[in-house]
């Protein structure tokens, strides 16, 4: 009897397969047994079926690598993204932009009874207080209207990070829904923060003490295995009824700040006291 949990003969694809989570989760699916087609801006050091290059911020060429790389696949695995050191307006058109058209482009050919999964982040993790004004954002879809929209609105939209997050978790609910009718589910994994090349860049901004009152109640940051596994377990057979979830991948931050267990402002304010001494 088969694993519930194997790829064997399965066909996927991969964007953000560079380094860090994407990296794991892509050396996860061909030790499974899958084939696995690769897209990202840079080469992936992982032994693929196939690595196609990628620009997400433009969308001819992803077109092209979707085109290129062609045929139908089992599961799409949605690993790319930019920090908030790069422009808003570049962060939005990666992380939510590129993430939306990539997928789109990839939905005909995804077989019935497939799976998308999006690394999101806890730094969308409010999307649920904000959907009034993130559904109609969402609802623009073409390119240049979505981008003079993010323009015209610098106060929501922040660094574009936070922001971008909160549209993928909105958008993968919505898409859900959407999907299911066609046999496709849609899910996103919600990381805390994880030792990756990424977080050179967060630390850049944030500061690592403040970082790091991300990491209660474990007191530690997630690997990029552990991130990579969580992406594989949800584009897989064993959870073939799980649709529309955006998964905290957290070590328990999120249930114990939704809950109340974790005062967040309490330690962010002790974080910013401690890193300004």
């Amino acid at each position: 009897m088969a694993s519930i949990f194997s790829y064997e003969g399965k066909r996927v694809a991969i964007v953000g397969c560079f380094s860090g989570m994407g990296e794991a989760c892509a050396r996860a699916l061909v030790d499974l047994g899958a084939e696995v087609h690769g897209a990202d801006i840079k080469p992936s050091p992982v032994d693929l079926a196939s690595f196609t290059q990628v620009d997400l911020k433009d969308w001819s060429s992803i077109d092209q690598a979707v085109g290129g790389i062609g045929g139908e696949i089992d599961a799409l695995f949605n690993c790319a993204g930019l920090p908030q050191t790069f422009p808003a307006a570049d962060v939005v058109a990666v992380n939510f932009l590129g993430i939306r058209h990539w997928t789109e482009q990839w939905l005909p050919r995804v077989k019935r009874g497939g799976a998308i999964a999006t690394i999101s982040s806890l730094a969308g993790m409010a999307y649920l207080t904000k959907l009034e004004m993130l559904k109609p954002v969402i609802a623009i879809a073409d390119r240049v209207a979505f981008l003079d929209w993010v323009a015209g609105n610098p106060g929501l939209v922040g660094d574009g990070y936070s922001f971008s997050k909160e549209l993928l978790n909105t958008w993968t609910c919505l898409q859900a829904v959407e999907l299911a009718p066609r046999g496709i589910r849609i899910n996103a994994t919600m990381p805390s923060p994880t030792q990756t090349p990424m977080m050179a860049a967060f630390e850049q901004v944030a500061g690592q003490v403040v970082l790091d009152t991300f990491t209660a109640p474990t007191g530690r940051r997630s690997t990029a295995d552990e991130q990579g596994n969580a992406m594989v377990l949800l584009n897989s057979d064993a959870a073939s009824f799980v649709s529309g979830v955006c998964l905290p991948v957290d070590g328990g931050f999120f249930g114990g700040v939704t809950t109340g267990a974790i005062d967040m402002q309490a330690l962010l304010a002790r974080a910013t006291a401690s890193a300004a001494v």
